[in-house]
């Protein structure tokens, strides 16, 4: 008998969920509002939006970008009239920014990328503090050691 292993599951990317055109804008905004390079600028985009769509998705205020996705979501948010479109057609209201960069904890951001993964998304561990290599007490959790 021959067991057939199951073909991987595709994981998806935050930056599939807005046009390629959008994307490029918020990407190069980003890279050049928060001085990262290109290729930074598009990781952060890409778990920023993954992140506001599980933010919008499970209504999950408890939740909080790493200090190293939040440039991401800052960048979405400035582009005011295509960041409410999208929250409208994603969840039917406009998801609002709180500022809670006192809760951040290496345990939170865990919980967080957990959480992201769990709704199917691509995570990037060193953007979030998860990174396996993170050398605790030295990495907060969110710098940029991790």
């Amino acid at each position: 008998m021959t067991t057939m292993l199951d073909a991987p599951v595709a994981l998806r990317h935050g930056r599939d969920l807005v046009s390629p055109e959008l994307f490029e804008r918020l990407a190069a905004f980003c890279a050049d509002e928060y001085g990262m390079e290109r290729v930074v600028a598009d990781r952060v985009m890409d778990q920023a939006i993954a992140f506001v769509y599980v933010l919008g998705s499970e209504k999950a205020y408890d939740l909080a970008p790493s200090q190293l996705v939040d440039p991401g979501w800052h960048t979405f948010m400035l582009h005011t009239q295509e960041y409410a479109d999208w929250c409208q057609d994603k969840f039917g209201y406009f998801v609002h920014h709180a500022p809670n960069s006192k809760v951040r904890t290496r345990a939170l951001m865990v919980s967080v990328a957990d959480r992201v993964k769990a709704a199917g998304f691509n995570v990037d561990e060193k953007l979030w503090g998860t990174a396996a290599e993170c050398n605790q007490p030295a990495c907060c959790g969110d710098g940029p050691c991790c």
